[in-house]
């Protein structure tokens, strides 16, 4: 049976995120969601794993469960992950590179962050911010085991990634150097889907994965990947560097992502590729630099470099959704934070199953029939991609609208 993944979170010990994000939450709204790997996040922060060690036990091989909580079919399991920020000089140009660290234990996690409080902060921020290049961040967690694993985040963030328009590199093997044969996945990000991310020769190898990199236990699932494995750590690990058991992504529509375009956020300016160009990269109202957007940057890297072989091995099927709640403030015509959309969603839930269940696999039919056409007519055309893009640009969100 498939699984769903999402690896990429964040506890409530992150800066700018939920005071909701405890595990009995996270759990509950992976359980909402239809999501049987989660990842703890965060795991570096001492307060959080002291939380972690409290609340959970191990299931399963390298796997954690709520202790208290009934153990069932949809009961999620916990993965021990976290989100390392590193900040960096390197061949003459500040790196800012988010990285994704999956590790087989609490125990290997517990060894993984005394190493790095010897770097710097590990107790502010629950990812933390180290001047520590991304490579030797790699060569630390193979120290501790050699099940971790390391995924470059994010990898077309403007800011914070590994081939980021702002900060990045050119390939996987410039940021990663001689450790770059210990990666053997990207995750794509919020504005990048998989045709693009494959239309970038050097990206080859590569497997892809997604993740909501969720900042609220709500928010959970926005991307995420799909498994045909058993619950085992050493299953997931097998899957995420060798492909099997790798099934494909749940994607958001790329353009939704805030900064799939160029941009001048403050000005309102925002502009496809080819007239970013056109205007010198040079925003049009103020003079200044725009961001350029993911879009933009992988067009420049796709008519660069060299492929690296194995494209027939790592390709895999890829599903693009809409969130369920954005999806009936819609057709409510409501905000989706308003009690009337909470109240429908959850209806949906009780009456329907879990949200990826009613995005993905519920008929049409049956939505219509209980909580009327617009739904079903919306969820309906969402599955055949008949949705219209406002593309998002530097840091502002994009919408998508439906025909109800």
């Amino acid at each position: 049976m498939t699984k769903i993944a999402d690896l990429h979170i964040h506890s409530r010990y992150s800066m700018a995120t939920s005071k909701d994000g405890n595990t009995e939450t996270i759990a509950a709204w992976a359980e909402k969601k239809g999501i049987s790997f989660v990842g703890t996040g965060d795991v570096t922060h001492p307060g959080w794993r002291e939380e972690l060690r409290e609340k959970l036990v191990m299931k399963e091989d390298g796997l954690y469960c709520l202790k208290d909580a009934p153990v069932h079919g949809r009961t999620p399991r916990f993965v021990v992950t976290g989100e390392i920020s590193c900040i960096y000089k390197k061949n003459g140009k500040t790196r800012k590179v988010h990285n994704l660290v999956l590790l087989p234990g609490l125990e290997e996690a517990e060894i993984f962050s005394k190493k790095l409080e010897k770097i710097g902060n590990i107790h502010s921020d629950g990812r933390p911010i180290l001047g520590l290049d991304s490579r030797d961040i790699l060569e630390m967690i193979l120290d501790v085991t050699p099940r971790g694993i390391l995924i470059p985040a994010h990898i077309w963030t403007p800011h914070f990634s590994a081939l980021g328009a702002k900060s990045g590199f050119d390939s996987i093997e410039e940021c990663y150097g001689d450790l770059s044969p210990y990666i053997y996945a990207l995750e794509t990000g919020l504005s990048s889907d998989p045709p693009m991310n494959r239309s970038v020769p050097c990206l080859d190898k590569y497997f892809l994965v997604s993740n909501s990199d969720a900042h609220s236990p709500s928010k959970l699932g926005r991307e995420a990947t799909l498994f045909d494995i058993p619950f085992s750590y050493e299953k997931l690990y097998e899957a995420i560097c060798t492909g099997k058991g790798l099934a494909g992504t749940l994607e958001f529509f790329p353009e939704e992502g805030k900064y799939h375009y160029d941009g001048h956020r403050k000005c309102g300016v925002v502009l496809n590729p080819k007239e970013a160009e056109a205007a010198g990269g040079i925003c049009p109202v103020c003079k200044k630099p725009l961001t350029m957007g993911v879009a933009h940057r992988v067009q420049e890297l796709s008519e660069k470099g060299k492929s690296n072989g194995g494209r027939e091995k790592t390709v895999r099927p890829y599903e693009s959704l809409v969130p369920l709640i954005e999806i009936v403030a819609a057709c409510m015509g409501y905000s989706a934070a308003s009690k009337r959309v909470q109240a429908q969603y959850e209806k949906m839930l009780e009456t329907l199953g879990t949200e990826f269940e009613i995005l993905r696999e519920v008929p049409a039919q049956d939505i219509r029939a209980s909580f009327g056409s617009s739904l079903g007519d919306a969820i309906e055309g969402l599955r055949k991609g008949e949705v219209k893009c406002s593309p998002g640009y530097d840091g502002e969100y994009g919408k998508i609208s439906f025909s109800v």
